[in-house]
């Protein structure tokens, strides 16, 4: 396979309705829809856009949770196929013995389907997800090595070295990260983090955020795409409306592991005194 030398990454920042299956399989449709048309040969929904996020009990999260033969992953394959794009969104993952998993799917044209279940969870998400325990994966798609994990998993650069010692060009991160104070004039943690990851592995990332009140809760809006240098490509600042976020891709920035004549980020690590 021949990898393109670019790559052309959407952000779907979208408003999904807690229970409202059917509404947000639609919303998430018109999404690819819309980024497809710009150009878009990957696009990035949010963190659970399947189902809503504030789940009252697992029992709630089991009742709206679907497995991978249901409706919203057959439609983004439908979507993958007929588009040619790739799809990476989250949803709420049925497992056996009435168990629930945050999940996101990685969808490809060919129809193949890659599964990540989130292995760090946050707050509330513990009383309701079991943790997956594989590590991101990274696919090789027709538009390069791709990975995929879900907004805590951020939070750990341990985690977000593991796709970029892959090889991973880009990794695709479905978010929803709850608004939350922060010092006047400052820009929301989350994002900045996005860029220290991308910076310190050579690796471009696409975070994809959520907006639109639920259950008392409000977002960061906090989508971005960042370079393999650390700096926004598109989504700066925070939105805290529904926005779509395009950029082009230079693959061959991830591929140079260099920053200096003598200093390169993967061989310069020492784990052996970690």
């Amino acid at each position: 396979m021949n990898t393109p030398s670019t790559l052309k990454v959407a952000c779907q920042q979208l408003a999904p309705r807690i229970g409202e299956l059917d509404y947000n399989r639609e919303l998430g449709a018109t999404a690819i829809r819309q980024a497809a048309a710009r150009g878009a040969q990957v696009v990035v929904l949010p963190e659970l856009v399947q189902s809503g996020y504030l789940f009252h009990d697992r029992l709630e999260a089991l009742a709206l949770s679907e497995t991978l033969d249901g409706p919203t992953l057959s439609l983004w394959k439908a979507l993958a196929a007929e588009l040619q794009v790739v799809i990476v969104g989250g949803f709420c993952e049925r497992l056996e013995q009435g168990q629930v998993a945050n999940s996101a799917a990685l969808v490809e044209p060919e129809g193949a389907v890659t599964l990540y279940r989130k292995a760090h969870l946050w707050d509330g998400e513990n009383l309701i997800f079991t943790p997956g325990n594989e590590p991101p994966p990274v696919v090789a798609t027709r538009f390069g090595p791709i990975a995929v994990m879900i907004c805590y998993d951020l939070e750990f650069p341990e985690w977000v070295r593991l796709p970029a010692l892959a090889g991973a060009a880009l990794l695709c991160a479905p978010v929803n990260w709850p608004n939350g104070p922060r010092p006047a004039g400052e820009r929301p943690a989350e994002m900045v983090r996005v860029q220290a990851n991308a910076a310190v592995n050579r690796m471009f990332i696409a975070a994809c955020d959520r907006c639109g009140e639920e259950r008392g809760v409000d977002w960061v809006g906090g989508s971005t795409i960042v370079d393999a240098d650390g700096y926004p490509l598109a989504g700066r600042e925070r939105q805290a409306s529904a926005q779509s976020l395009l950029a082009e891709l230079d693959l061959g920035q991830a591929w140079h592991k260099s920053i200096s004549e003598h200093n390169h980020v993967h061989l310069d690590r020492r784990p052996a005194l970690y």
